[in-house]
Formats: C-alpha cells, sequence, structure tokens
C-alpha cells in the first residue's frame, strides 16, 4: 500500500505540472515574462518566498514550473499561478486553473490504487521523463545552433566592420593627401612669389650701386656741381607680400573627417541590423480589391480595377493596404523595400489586430508604426520628416528589446525616422500600401527586396 500512495502522489503530481504548463502556454511572452518577475519579488505575505533570479533566468515555461512546485509543492504552485495571474490581469486562466485543478484532484481521489494502476502511472510518468529529456536535448541544440550563428555573425561583423574601417582610412588618406597638395600648392605659388621679388630687388639694388658708383667719381672730380637724379617707384619696391592661410583647408578637412565618422558608424550600425533580415511575403487575402500583387508575393501596385474577391474579415476593404504573410511577436526583425520611382507609398509594421474595415486612423495608438510620401513630403503619423536625399530603397527594423520601430534610407544608412517607447503587446505584421494610381504617374510597384550584402561608403 505505500508504494500504491507513492505512486499516486507521483500522479497527483504530475497531473497538477500538466495543468500549471497547458495555463502557462496561454501567456503571451511579455506576459510570461511579468508572471517571473512576479515569482523573482515574491510573496512573503501569503508565504510564497521569492524564486532566485538566477535560476528563472533563461527559464522556458516547464522549468519554470518545476522551479514551482520544488519552492511551493503542488498545492503551493497551483495557489501562487493563481496569485499572479490575477496580478497581470488574466482572471480568465485564474478561473480554468481553478476548475482544472478541482478537476484533477477529483479523478486522483477516485483512481483505484491497485499495482496496474500504479504501473500505468509509472509508464505514464517514465514516457513524459524521456519526453522531457528529448526536449532538454533539442533545447541544448537549439542553444549549440544559436551560439553557432551568434559565432557566425560576429565574425560576419568583424569582418564587415574591418572593410568599413578600412574604407574610411581609405577615404581620410584621400582627404589629407588632396590637403597637403593644396597646401603644397600654396606653398609653390608663395615660393615664386618670393623668388620674382627677390629678382627684382636684386636689380634695384644693381642699379643703386652703378649710382652709387658715379656718386663717388665725381667725389674725385671734386667738381663743383651736384648731379641731380631722384628714386623712381620702380626702386622702392615694398619687400612685403601676403602670406597664403591654410585654416580653411585644415577645417575643411575636421568636417571631411567628421562626416566620414558619421557615415562610418551608421554604415556599420545598419549592417549590423541587417542580421535580422527576415523573408517577407505578401498576404493576398488582406489585400484591397484593387491591389494587385506578384505571385511570388514580393510586389504590389494599385491597378485601375477594382476586383471581385472575397471580403473576409482580414481584407482591406477601403484603405489601399496589405500587410504581410508572416507576424512577429517577439524577435527583432529586418526588411527592405525598394520604393524608387513612386510618388506615394506607405510602410511599416501593424498590429496583427488593426481594424481593416472603413476609414481608419493611422497612429502609434492605434497600432501603426509606418512612414509615408505624400506630394515630395516624408511623414511618420502626420510629423514632417527631414531626409537629406530620396530613398530608393527603405529598410524597416523592429527593435522588441528597446520597443522601437526605426526607418532606414537602406542605400546611405541614413536613419529617416525611429518611434521610441511602442507598445508591442500582440503580434506585428510589415505593412505596405503602394498608394493609388494619380493619373498613371504612381503604376511603380513596392518591391520587397532580398537582403543581401553590405552598406559601403
Amino acid at each position: 500500500m505505500l508504494h500504491s500512495g507513492n505512486g499516486m502522489k507521483e500522479a497527483t503530481m504530475t497531473s497538477t505540472k500538466e495543468t500549471l504548463w497547458r495555463t502557462l502556454e496561454r501567456l503571451t511572452a511579455e506576459q510570461f515574462k511579468n508572471f517571473k518577475w512576479f515569482l523573482k519579488e515574491g510573496d512573503m505575505e501569503n508565504g510564497f518566498p521569492a524564486i532566485p533570479e538566477a535560476r528563472l533566468e533563461g527559464a522556458d515555461r516547464l522549468d519554470t514550473i518545476d522551479l514551482m512546485v520544488q519552492k511551493y509543492r503542488c498545492p503551493g504552485a497551483v495557489q501562487e499561478t493563481m496569485n499572479i495571474l490575477r496580478k497581470i490581469n488574466r482572471n480568465d486562466l485564474v478561473q480554468d486553473l481553478s476548475n482544472q485543478s478541482n478537476e484533477d484532484h477529483k479523478i486522483s481521489a477516485a483512481l483505484p490504487r491497485d499495482d496496474e494502476t500504479r504501473r500505468a502511472k509509472l509508464r505514464e510518468m517514465k514516457a513524459q521523463i524521456d519526453l522531457r529529456i528529448k526536449e532538454k536535448q533539442m533545447k541544448i541544440c537549439e542553444v549549440r545552433r544559436t551560439a553557432e550563428l551568434s559565432r557566425k555573425s560576429a565574425e560576419r561583423q568583424t569582418s564587415d566592420s574591418r572593410r568599413a574601417f578600412e574604407a574610411l582610412v581609405a577615404s581620410v588618406q584621400s582627404s589629407l593627401d588632396k590637403i597637403i597638395g593644396e597646401i603644397d600648392e600654396k606653398q609653390k605659388m608663395t615660393q615664386k612669389q618670393a623668388e620674382g621679388l627677390i629678382q627684382q630687388l636684386e636689380q634695384e639694388i644693381s642699379e643703386l650701386t652703378k649710382r652709387s658708383a658715379e656718386v663717388e667719381q665725381l667725389t674725385k672730380d671734386q667738381r663743383d656741381f651736384l648731379p641731380s637724379f631722384s628714386f623712381t617707384n620702380e626702386m622702392l619696391t615694398e619687400a612685403r607680400f601676403p602670406q597664403p592661410s591654410y585654416k580653411e583647408t585644415v577645417t575643411q578637412l575636421k568636417e571631411k573627417l567628421s562626416k566620414d565618422m558619421e557615415m562610418f558608424l551608421a554604415v556599420t550600425e545598419l549592417n549590423r541590423l541587417r542580421q535580422f533580415a527576415v523573408d517577407v511575403t505578401l498576404d493576398p487575402d488582406t489585400a484591397h480589391p484593387n491591389l494587385i500583387l506578384s505571385e511570388d508575393g514580393k510586389q504590389v501596385r494599385c491597378g485601375d480595377i477594382t476586383q471581385t474577391l472575397l471580403n473576409n474579415p482580414e481584407r482591406f476593404d477601403r484603405a489601399i493596404n496589405v500587410v504581410g504573410n508572416q507576424s512577429f511577436s517577439s524577435e527583432s526583425f529586418y526588411y527592405e523595400v525598394q520604393v524608387k520611382e513612386k510618388t506615394s507609398w506607405d510602410l511599416g509594421v501593424v498590429k496583427e489586430s488593426i481594424n481593416r474595415k472603413g476609414s481608419m486612423f493611422v497612429s502609434p495608438k492605434n497600432g501603426f508604426w509606418i512612414i509615408c510620401l505624400r506630394a515630395g513630403e516624408y511623414k511618420a503619423s502626420r510629423v514632417h520628416l527631414s531626409v537629406d536625399s530620396q530613398p530608393k530603397k527603405v529598410g524597416v527594423f523592429v527593435d522588441y528589446e528597446n520597443h522601437s520601430v526605426s526607418f532606414y534610407n537602406a542605400e546611405s544608412a541614413q536613419l529617416i525616422h525611429c518611434y521610441t517607447d511602442c507598445s508591442f503587446k500582440e503580434k506585428l505584421r510589415p505593412f505596405f500600401s503602394p498608394g493609388t494610381l494619380h493619373g498613371g504617374q504612381n503604376s511603380t510597384p513596392l518591391i520587397i527586396c532580398p537582403v543581401y550584402g553590405n552598406c559601403q561608403i
């Protein structure tokens, strides 16, 4: 009977873990992060001590459940889970967990305590343990793969940075050589002026020496008259000339170095972001009926005929928009879109739940993080943007860790705009609008481009 009792106890623990696992699986990544934060803080008032942060760091949902059961035992783990779920406003899960826990208790209490049941439960437990082992092994493979990708990325970034720095040094050297050449030319001109002046002065000295000799001869002759002669302007040459200034030349070098360094840093940053590149295609089920998509889902343009399409809930019915097939919920990502020869377009990311019917107010508050071109002006949520040169290709980067969305000129590496303090509480999808035809002036498609190579200085 002792063994049978232990078997029932183990079966109950397994059932509790499964229930907790099913509950935590329904949390979003952000909610699960908040859940672990409350575990780290603890709840001593209700008798639940904190779980060390070092043990929670990197723990997935299964690992977190194991830590809770070890710390609080099964009933305590269930109770603390419900306490935290209330704090993160998931009362729906609290009710489901409460109902499931009661049901599991009833089932466990009703199980017959014979050896066959114990062996069946042990077999089930072994299968679950083996599954956990397999999951851990797969996770080891994933960690190794991630580490290898990180190593390759580091090598690539080192190589790219070295090439960019060598280009910067070459640019600086070229500027320095040019400036040294200019200084040398100024010095040669000054030297030529000096030699000309010296030659003129030497000629005047020769004339004066000749006259001095004449005066001396007259002195020896002891005549009663004095010669009359005057010094002409040519014999009073000013022995000065303006010295060249190199201040302007040096200032130009400083400005060139500053611009090159700024460009170097911008190119290095954009090349770093390109490691987050993802493959994006257009979702035809969301496209406005006037939009024409390419077969590979990489191009979209506005047509002059409204197509007869199923008006499903996902499809835009008034705005000339389409979103990507892919959605992203926790990892940073980057993609590039060709916009050259277009007079109007919109690009960015949106929440998956945005309204697709009727008119819409485009703003971060409503789940839109986009920039657009209208009548030669670039805007971001009605804010006018200052853009030095019209981009032919735009890069879009979503940084989940820093809660930001950035837009770049993918050829010059210039930052066009950055949304900060973004609230990413649900999945995001890439967003596209090629704009209306504008009498045929805006018929060029938006093209999702493969991300390869690197920006160059």
